[in-house]
């Protein structure tokens, strides 16, 4: 059986400020880069054929953190499908400040699964471009196959809702946390 492990990217700056970051290019914080360095330490001895990163810096930052020193080889492939969701007006605004100005729709842009932030995707949106990423690698892995994905955490909502066969309302509100990985077997 093949082995997929994905795992967000570690904080950013944007992450630790509370700011909504969509497709905002922010690196990682000092924090983040540990983060990135403890998931490198867990899969170290692990066999990785193919790695996935978004077309984003903090994707791509977490990644190249991850690989350093134990993985040398890889083949990298940079797929803007698993990137984090864009939020539309709302990208660098603070959360906490959104919250405050209007709750109510706060929470549906925030979380709703169907329902996007002016201007910006829903998870729901998310989903329709993740799942042909998904489509499109799972049938290529052969039985021995370990990938690596690192992606963000609305794009991570779709995959843990194909792997762990989750409802759209739990992949709403789940939260993917920063440095944990999720660990699957496909045939």
């Amino acid at each position: 059986m093949a082995k997929i492990f994905i795992f967000r990217h570690g904080e950013t700056v944007d992450n630790r400020d509370h700011t909504f970051s969509g497709f905002r290019n922010t690196d990682l914080t000092p924090e983040g880069i540990e983060e990135a360095k403890t998931i490198a330490e867990k899969l170290k001895n692990e066999k990785v054929t193919k790695a996935y990163q978004s077309d984003l810096i903090r994707s791509q930052h977490t990644l190249q953190l991850v690989l350093n020193g134990y993985h040398e080889g890889v083949q990298i492939i940079t797929d803007p499908r698993i990137k984090e969701r864009d939020y539309g007006n709302l990208t660098g605004q603070n959360k906490d400040e959104v919250e405050k100005k209007d709750p109510t729709h706060y929470k549906l842009w925030h979380r709703s699964y169907d329902v996007p932030p002016p201007g910006g995707e829903s998870i729901k949106m998310v989903e329709e471009r993740v799942l042909p990423f998904l489509n499109d690698i799972l049938p290529t892995l052969k039985k021995d196959d370990v990938v690596f994905i690192c992606a963000s955490g609305n794009s991570i909502r779709p995959m843990r809702k194909y792997f762990e066969h989750l409802s759209n309302e739990e992949i709403s509100t789940y939260e993917n946390i920063l440095g944990k990985i999720y660990s699957y077997s496909v045939q």
